[in-house]
């Protein structure tokens, strides 16, 4: 009885767990396929691999014209579409007899007479021709208004004083004292060596004043400035001859030789200087003989241009001594009154250009006699200026010094030196940008503006 039993129980146990392996096995294959990716079909590509890299556009046609409708199952249409059915009744075409049109008899009319040839028109007569216009003339560029050469200093005097009364007021302010002693006088000697006078210049000048105020009665700076005054102008030797030698020889022109190192301003006081002998009635040549700079000679064209002067220019790089000589044949030719020829500027450390400049003063004395040799000098530079002249002066033996930006320095008193060293007058200065802003040295006046 107890094995039946038993048997029994194992009997209901495997049952169980062949159904509980059924259902896990089950649940697997269940598990797995929900976990299992899809498999998706590929699209196959027919465009041949051909990429489109723009979209379609899209635009609007002309309507299409409508297209008669053909009736085939014997069904009445509507609207635009509706044809005429096969089985409507037609009308009987019948045939319809015309009037004839009544004939009109005509009277028979004669034949007409052939008419006679026409006489041939005689040609016309060619027409003249008609005679060409005349170029009109090129209008002559206006002429500028320029302003008289005399009192121009007394007329920038003011400008200058603005620059140079520093000197003025500490002179007077150590004289105006009367009696000074050793130490005013060292420092009167310290302000004027500060002011470019140099030493030379300076001790003239101290010397002179030392003589000056043990003779005169100096109580005030009045009394100081007219001993001032007076030493300075015979420091300047006013007797000097300061006058530019530009007045023409029997046959031939005077011819003026302006010089210096570079940035000094020279084409533009050649430039000013044409304008003050345009203004006194000279017929001038201006000769570019600045072949290095190509600027040069268009601003000297463009000087030349404004008072009626004339310019013999060369190529860029042409021999300036060629350029130089042609100018002054140019004014042989045409009887002018004066040539001044532009040079380029040149270092006086240059052997080579110094040399250069020699030769053009020489091949220039073959066809004319230079009468007057111009340095420029920029006055802003002050004694450091002194070594150039020297050079320039051993070279081609000057003139005359041109002193230019002299409003622009506070330090006048290289007038002194220049012409102390150099042993030529100062004749012209510049005194600001103006055309018109280059005047006569005239040693009175710069004093009264040096002491304001």
């Amino acid at each position: 009885m107890v094995t039946v039993e038993l048997w029994i129980a194992i009997a209901v146990i495997a049952v169980l767990l062949v159904t509980a392996l059924i259902v896990g096995l089950v649940r697997y294959r269940r598990r797995r396929v929900s976990l299992s990716s899809k498999d998706t079909a590929t699209p196959l590509d027919r465009s041949g691999g051909y990429t489109a890299s723009s979209t379609i556009t899209f635009s609007q046609s002309a309507p299409a014209e409508p297209v008669e409708r053909i009736d085939t199952d014997g069904l009445p249409a509507v609207g635009d579409d509706a044809t005429i059915p096969r089985d409507a009744p037609k009308r009987v075409i019948a045939d319809v007899l015309l009037p004839e049109p009544p004939v009109v008899e005509q009277p028979p009319t004669a034949p007409a007479e052939p008419a006679a040839p026409a006489e041939p028109e005689a040609p016309a007569e060619p027409a003249a021709p008609a005679e060409p216009a005349a170029p009109a003339e090129p209008e002559a560029p206006a002429l500028d208004e320029i302003a008289p050469a005399e009192g121009r200093l007394e007329r920038l005097r003011g400008r200058l004083a603005k620059s140079q009364s520093t000197l003025g007021r500490s002179m007077l302010g150590l004289l105006g004292g009367g009696d000074l002693d050793e130490d005013s006088w060292q420092d009167v000697e310290d302000t004027l060596l500060i002011a470019d006078l140099g030493p030379a210049a300076t001790d003239s000048v101290v010397a002179a004043l030392r003589a000056r105020m043990a003779s005169s009665q100096v109580r005030n700076e009045a009394d100081a400035r007219a001993v001032l005054r007076h030493v300075l102008i015979d420091e300047l030797q006013p007797d000097l001859d300061r006058s530019i030698r530009a007045l023409p020889h029997a046959d031939k022109p005077s011819v003026l030789l302006v010089v210096g190192v570079n940035g000094t301003g020279k084409t533009t006081t050649v430039g000013k200087l044409a304008r003050v002998l345009v203004a006194d009635g000279r017929r001038v040549v201006l000769g570019a003989a600045d072949t290095f700079r190509a600027a040069a000679a268009d601003q000297l064209q463009s000087w030349a241009s404004r008072v009626g002067a004339q310019v013999v220019r060369g190529a860029e790089g042409a021999d300036p001594a060629s350029v130089a000589f042609d100018a002054v044949d140019v004014g042989v030719e045409t009887g002018a009154d004066v040539v001044v020829i532009d040079t380029a500027g040149r270092l006086h450390t240059k052997t080579g250009l110094m040399d250069e400049l020699g030769k053009v003063k020489r091949v220039v004395s073959r066809r004319a006699e230079v009468d007057e040799v111009l340095l420029v000098l920029d006055a802003t530079i002050g004694q450091n200026g002194l070594p150039q002249a020297r050079v320039f002066a051993e070279v081609v033996d000057i003139t005359g010094v041109v002193l230019t930006k002299l409003d622009g320095t506070a330090k006048g008193g290289i007038v002194f030196r220049v012409q102390q060293e150099l042993g030529v007058p100062v004749k012209l200065v510049g005194l600001g940008e103006g055309p018109d802003d280059l005047a006569p040295f005239e040693p009175a006046a710069f004093v009264d503006a040096l002491l304001g």
